[in-house]
């Protein structure tokens, strides 16, 4: 049975909304039922009525009442304690502040029209009444698989986002080509604009475009058929390693939106579905101490794929000249 308790606010959580702390220590309360509590007087801060905008300051108490905490044997509770475990199944490495998944392809990271379970989402079984829900810091798109990082705590968030903005980051990409890319390593540097749904690589001066880098390297060749590449991308634009491979003339296979179909010497039922794009690997310094290097396996698909063409999946990509 839950009991009325009083909750210190942490340094970290320092200046953040009431309904926001709320969201992140007990996500069941809705909007309309906190309001409710502090209208009544349930809620309290410091003993003084507050309301959902109040900015919290350190070492304040929050006094919580028992409806609050209650746990609810609900639908969403089962689907909570499931998507606990389908997230536990992702993990690469954990510690006190960072996750480091290796996300499938197919699933998304973030919610949205038509998409009914995402990384986003499932994060919030791993919430912790200390410091909430834990933060995506960067994106992969639904049909790229491979790794992922998130930051247990906003001190962590804080930390990591500084470090992609200051792009302190190495980040592997590997994809299967089809046809071989020239030259066979290089850096591909284009202005890209959105038009629609997909990316256009325009002029550089043109208004509203973003400049985009990657380094690229063939690791292995299937003849003139498709290549194995390893990529760097020091930007991290939308599409970006898609939209860079298709203008050198090797759209990534399984690429629907800037590829082409496979030819007959390539059996589709004997390749991988989908898009072959793998976020391989990721170096970044620790939000703490140290850095993290990990590394994520290839999925099934990509796997079937490599086997066909007799790529070598322990392969490792060398850009130190870069």
């Amino acid at each position: 049975m839950s009991k009325l308790q009083t909750r210190e606010v942490e340094s970290d959580e320092a200046g953040i909304r009431l309904d926001r702390w709320f969201k992140r220590h007990f996500p069941d309360v809705t909007h309309g039922q906190l309001q409710k509590m502090l209208r009544t007087g349930q809620v309290r801060v410091e003993g003084k009525r507050a309301e959902t905008g109040t900015r919290l300051e350190a070492g304040q108490g929050i006094r919580v009442p028992p409806q609050a905490a209650a746990p609810q044997k609900t639908e969403k509770t089962q689907k909570s304690a499931r998507d606990a475990n389908d997230i536990k199944k992702l993990i690469l490495f954990e510690d006190d502040d960072v996750l480091v998944l290796n996300k499938p392809a197919g699933l998304a990271v973030q919610g949205g029209t038509g998409i009914r379970d995402s990384i986003d989402a499932m994060l919030a079984a791993l919430s912790s009444p200390k410091h909430g829900k834990p933060k995506l810091v960067h994106r992969l798109d639904r049909d790229t698989s491979g790794i992922l990082l998130v930051a247990k705590t906003p001190f962590a968030a804080t930390r990591l986002t500084e470090s992609f903005r200051r792009r302190d980051t190495q980040k592997i990409y590997w994809g299967v080509t089809l046809g071989v890319p020239k030259p066979e390593k290089g850096r591909i540097e284009t202005a890209l604009i959105r038009r629609g749904e997909k990316m256009e690589i325009v002029g550089p001066k043109t208004e509203g475009a973003k400049n985009a880098v990657t380094l690229y390297q063939i690791m292995e060749k299937a003849r003139a058929q498709a290549a194995f590449v390893a990529m760097w991308p020091v930007t991290g634009r939308t599409h970006q390693l898609r939209v860079h491979m298709a203008s050198l003339g090797a759209p990534l296979i399984g690429d629907r939106m800037y590829g082409e179909a496979l030819p007959e010497t390539m059996p589709a039922d004997e390749l991988g579905k989908g898009l072959h794009l793998h976020a391989r690997r990721i170096i970044i310094p620790h939000p703490r101490r140290g850095i993290i290097d990990a590394t994520a396996p290839l999925g099934p698909d990509m796997r079937k794929t490599w086997k066909w063409f007799g790529f070598d999946a322990n392969a490792d990509a060398d850009f130190s000249e870069a």
